[in-house]
């Protein structure tokens, strides 16, 4: 099997990041993103889906967390989509429930190289640390249109803004795992076209 790896670095005006993304890892994390509370989530995702994932990335904090944010995602996304390769003999799909004390969180998504988003979270307050809420959902449609996956993400319910982003990416984080993992019984890609764009 050839290694489903990826190394990216991404320099703008705005930011500088390197990113090293491992599939069939073991969940290890290395990741300063200068925005804490998005260090947290990512390592969730890595954790739970049991990927090997190294970021680096300094941004323009001094202006806000957007583009950090929404850059580590483009970085994340292209990582994912490069890991991937021609997606030949993945499971494709995967879907995940997770709670997090009183929030829900689900999340469902196809490797199907088409990029499309749902995301559905209502938030109490403006901010998680440094992360303004409104960058959660921004987040997840950016990486799905640099991963070209379709993804529907929703919070159910809860109370606690930081509970409710937790339980979404580790949602994510399980997703990924079943929908990246290979399937011995298959040779191909999977989809009746024979391909997935």
């Amino acid at each position: 099997m050839n290694e489903r790896i990826a190394h990216i670095h991404r320099q703008t005006s705005e930011t500088d990041i390197q990113l090293f993304l491992a599939l069939d890892g073991q969940g290890k994390v290395d990741i300063d993103t200068g925005v804490g509370f998005l260090d947290h989530l990512l390592s969730h995702v890595a954790l739970h889906g049991l990927f090997d994932l190294t970021v680096a990335a300094s941004g323009d904090l001094q202006i806000d967390a957007h583009h950090t944010v929404e850059d580590v995602a483009i970085v994340l996304g292209q990582a994912l989509d490069q890991a991937l390769g021609d997606r030949a003999g993945i499971q494709r799909m995967g879907s995940a429930y997770v709670p997090m004390d009183e929030a829900l969180a689900f999340v469902a998504l196809d490797l199907s190289g088409r990029a499309y988003s749902v995301i559905q979270a209502g938030w109490h307050g403006p901010a998680i640390g440094r992360m303004p809420t409104s960058l959660v959902p921004h987040f997840l449609e950016t990486l799905a249109t640099q991963a070209r996956l379709n993804l529907h993400a929703r919070v159910e319910y809860g109370r606690d803004d930081h509970h409710q982003a937790e339980a979404l990416f580790k949602a994510l984080g399980r997703a990924l795992r079943t929908a990246v993992a290979l399937d011995e019984r298959r040779t191909g890609v999977p989809s009746t076209k024979g391909t997935l764009t």
